[in-house]
């Protein structure tokens, strides 16, 4: 047989809460009761997740996890973000419901990803297809460079976010004339975003702030331009 479908069923503690925030993502209802077991269907084009809910449930402690295979995470992370600024009036980047950023993973051979994690608590993990992407992202080199792929396997994977800012303030503590200055605002920005995720504003203020006193020349700016771009949503964000 061929052209099976799999659809995770996941937890919650209330399915009306995973309506709205789903709903902000673009996602349509396919179904949904209250009895006897509340539980909801959820479709955004091709993408199908379902929910049930658990009275008293802690969204806190889930274990509540899938994975999603896509050939351009990029696409699929700039439609989420559109949808959260539309309807938070910004990218969640703290908190339950939040997501992360697509970043190259190194425990996943390269690929790049992102998490949602809805008001669940399940990880939604969003992977680049390998069939459609020739050449992953190469090994990190670098004092800083290696501090920042470790620090993203522990926070955007594991949801370690405290052991990835230990990495990285050693990493900060310790800066090297070779260091690559782009790499080095990618750090500061990801410090930065780990900061908000702990409701620390004043750390995210401060690596926001340090940017700026990173000397780069026109080439360097051209390849930090995205990073710049979450640095400007993680200053909106603490407005």
């Amino acid at each position: 047989m061929a052209n099976e479908v799999t659809v995770p069923l996941l937890p919650c503690a209330s399915i009306d809460d995973i309506v709205t925030f789903y709903g902000a993502l673009g996602f349509s209802t396919t179904y949904k009761q209250r009895k006897p077991n509340p539980c909801v269907g959820l479709q955004r084009e091709d993408l199908h997740l379902q929910f049930f809910e658990i009275a008293g449930f802690d969204p806190a402690q889930s274990y509540g996890s899938c994975l999603v295979i896509t050939s351009d995470i990029a696409e699929l992370h700039r439609a989420f973000a559109a949808g959260m600024r539309a309807a938070y009036g910004k990218v969640l980047v703290s908190g339950m419901p939040r997501m992360t950023r697509p970043r190259a993973r190194k425990n996943a051979d390269g690929l790049g990803g992102f998490s949602v994690i809805d008001p669940g608590g399940n990880w939604i993990r969003v992977f680049q297809n390998a069939a459609t992407t020739p050449t992953p992202a190469p090994a990190p080199a670098g004092r800083l460079a290696k501090a920042l792929a470790n620090a993203i396997v522990l926070a955007d994977s594991k949801g370690d976010v405290g052991q990835a800012v230990r990495i990285l303030d050693s990493a900060l503590a310790r800066p090297q004339a070779d260091d690559d200055p782009v790499t080095h605002v990618e750090v500061l920005v990801y410090r930065a975003e780990l900061a908000m995720a702990l409701h620390d504003r004043e750390t995210a203020t401060e690596m926001l702030a340090r940017i700026e006193r990173i000397a780069l020349n026109a080439d360097q700016t051209g390849r930090a331009a995205p990073t710049f771009e979450i640095a400007a949503d993680l200053a909106a964000a603490l407005r």
